[in-house]
This record gives C-alpha cells, sequence and structure tokens, in this order.
C-alpha cells in the first residue's frame, strides 16, 4: 500500500533514516524490486543503464558486510582529519544516529549495494561527473519510492574504505566496477517525516554570478 503523499510531500519529507528503521519487521522482495524499477526510469548517461544492484536479506551474509563496514569505521577514524573526533562528537544528533545504524546495521532486513561499470582512478572530472550522474538520480528515486511504501534508508559510505573486501563478498567484478553506497532498506517507525530546515541554503542561490 502506497502513502497518501503528494509529490511535493514525497520529495520534502524523504529523509535519511537511521533510528527510526524497524528492524523486526521483513521487507518483502517485490516491494523492493518494485521501488528499483521506478529507479530504473530516472535519467541516465546516454540513456546507457551502466548499473548494477546487489540486494542482500541472507542474514549470514548481511552480518558479514556490517563486520566490513565496521571495519571500514575504524579506517575512517584513523585518518589525519579524524584524531579530533571526541566521545562529545558521538553524543550530537547526526552521529549518535550514525552509530545507532553501525550498531545495528546486521539487523538491517535489506542491504542494498548500487554499483556503477566503471572504475574512476584516474578519471577526469567530465568521466566522473557523467558517470555519478547516472546513478546519482536513480538511487534518489529508489529512496522516493522507498518512502511512499512506508520504508526508509540513508546513503552510507562507509564500508568504501575496504571496497575490494565488499565486491569479494558480494561476487562483484572490483575491477572494473565501482560501489556507490550502501543502503539499508527497511520499514520506518512511522511515517511522520516532516520537512528539514534548509533555510541556510538560501544563501547558496547565485544568479548570473557566484
Amino acid at each position: 500500500m502506497e502513502l497518501p503523499l503528494t509529490p511535493r510531500e514525497v520529495l520534502t519529507t524523504t529523509r535519511s533514516v537511521r533510528k527510526r528503521l524497524d528492524f523486526a519487521r521483513p521487507v518483502e522482495r517485490d516491494i523492493v524490486e518494485d521501488c528499483l524499477s521506478i529507479a530504473f526510469q530516472a535519467p541516465n548517461g546516454s540513456n546507457q543503464q551502466q548499473w548494477d544492484w546487489v540486494l542482500v536479506d541472507d542474514a549470514e551474509r548481511r552480518a558479514e558486510m556490517a563486520t566490513i563496514y565496521r571495519a571500514g569505521l575504524a579506517d575512517h577514524l584513523a585518518l589525519p582529519d579524524r584524531q579530533a573526533y571526541t566521545v562529545q562528537d558521538r553524543q550530537n544528533q547526526i552521529a549518535t544516529s550514525v552509530y545507532h545504524l553501525i550498531e545495528h546495521l546486521h539487523e538491517v532486513p535489506v542491504l542494498v549495494v548500487p554499483c556503477v561499470t566503471t572504475r574512476f582512478e584516474g578519471a577526469s572530472v567530465f568521466e566522473q561527473a557523467s558517470h555519478w550522474g547516472s546513478i546519482l538520480p536513480a538511487v534518489w528515486s529508489f529512496m522516493l519510492a522507498l518512502r511512499t511504501r512506508g520504508m526508509g534508508s540513508a546513503w552510507t559510505t562507509l564500508h568504501l574504505h575496504r571496497e575490494a573486501e565488499m565486491a569479494e563478498l558480494l561476487g562483484i567484478p572490483f575491477a572494473e566496477v565501482t560501489q556507490a553506497g550502501l543502503f539499508p532498506v527497511a520499514y520506518t517507525i512511522g511515517t511522520d517525516f516532516s520537512p528539514a530546515n534548509r533555510a541556510a541554503s538560501n544563501d547558496a542561490i547565485h544568479w548570473n554570478h557566484w
């Protein structure tokens, strides 16, 4: 059943959902695939649809993915610009949300890894923009479609510090394919999401000149 949301409501209330994911409620494969069929309608470079999507609902494999994800977090925190990361940082709203998902990632009913059929090492800005511009609209459409079905997700990237390990686990041809992220998919606890405060973004609008 789809939620009775207007297009504007869907666009303004689709949030990154972590703490309100329902880990206990099963997610039906056919509904996820229907949301993907909507995502596949998104515009993409030269209409080539150079993407692949790995969907994981096997509990053991999800647990292995969560282990790689947590190792990616350790790699991330070990970076020089993250050395000042403190316990206090973990207590802010976004950080607590992120850590909640990290601790429960293995419980998420479905994990989705969208992939682009190219590698970006040494690619020009044009090439990078062209390929990312072919997967980003589809992923956002997928998240919007999930919202209409009472489900939520979040764009996560920590596992990309261990992209090769995830590729090996999931059988992704690492030499030819780039993983765009990892998306937890679950029904949400409640569906009453509100628009975010984006008022500060008005200062980022530039007409004719920066």
